[in-house]
């Protein structure tokens, strides 16, 4: 027996980040959306968990007890005590590492999700969103992968009602380690006074691109500050017609254009991807 869970993209379509909490941990807010991909981890009954990595970015990922997945799975073992766990696992990496869009953490999540179904452990998505809070601030959301708005740092979330929203992501194919992001953010001084807000409600695409546009990411500074080849390609994909709205996921690398429809993120796509050869282009659609 089998089971094989998608690991899906996480955007973060906006990003308000304040000044550290006397913990070191900095506040934010971020409306977070799930694009469909290739990414994915298959759980196979085995005597003994075991890891192998495939996929286009395997070289870039070790496959050893500090992988997340791996993690994931003795996480699991231990809340549901489980005493002999056993599985080989496979993960296909087809995401950029450390690129802003979540993928060691969705990876985490799906492991979670492929073990619970393995495993027969019936546990509730809620339970499951418990065991991945040690695992990383954004593991819990990535368990549900759906649109949320996440809050704390990051560990909180709410759903949130978004219309789904065509999109093409853009990587360098260089890592921007998160760590290294709030670090430069804290040297410019950035991260003002930090005040709470509710959950935005948009009802159609229009309202949410206007109110992703507002809200922006206020990491998009020191990341360009760290990497300033991401300048002329963030601006490549604002001055094409086919884009609504281009920014920042997380702390980057990865961009996004917000498309009207699959045939403009298409078409965007093919243009990117002949302009900049070198880049990871994908055409993506986000709920």
């Amino acid at each position: 027996m089998s089971v094989r869970v998608f690991a899906p993209a996480k955007i973060n379509l906006t990003l308000d980040v304040g000044r550290p909490r006397a913990d070191g941990m900095h506040p934010l807010q971020s409306v977070v959306a799930f694009a469909p991909g290739a990414e994915c981890v298959e759980a196979t009954r085995a005597e003994t968990l075991s890891l192998t990595v495939l996929g286009s970015f395997a070289d870039a990922v070790e496959a050893d007890e500090s992988n997340l997945v791996l993690r994931a799975a003795r996480a699991l073992a231990a809340a549901a005590g489980v005493r002999a766990p056993g599985a080989a696992l496979t993960l296909v990496k087809e995401y950029p590492v450390a690129s802003g869009i979540g993928g060691g953490s969705s990876d985490a999540a799906a492991t979670l999700r492929a073990l619970n179904a393995l495993w027969r452990l019936g546990l509730a998505e809620e339970a499951l969103a418990e065991i991945a809070r040690p695992l990383g601030a954004d593991v819990p959301v990535c368990v549900r992968a759906s649109a949320a708005y996440m809050t704390g740092a990051g560990e909180m979330f709410a759903p949130l009602a978004m219309p789904p929203m065509h999109a093409v992501l853009v990587n360098p194919r260089k890592p921007m380690p998160t760590p290294d992001v709030y670090r430069q953010f804290d040297a410019m001084g950035l991260g003002g006074d930090f005040a709470p807000t509710p959950p935005p409600r948009w009802e159609s695409p229009e309202a949410a691109i206007a109110g992703i546009r507002a809200i922006g990411n206020d990491l998009i500074a020191p990341a360009l500050a760290l990497m300033p080849a991401l300048a002329p390609l963030l601006e490549s994909l604002r001055a094409d017609r086919r884009t609504l709205y281009a920014s920042m996921s997380g702390s980057g690398a990865t961009l996004f254009a917000l498309c009207a429809s699959r045939a403009d993120a298409h078409g965007l796509h093919a243009a990117l991807s002949e302009a900049h050869p070198t880049c990871w282009v994908r055409a993506v659609h986000l709920a």
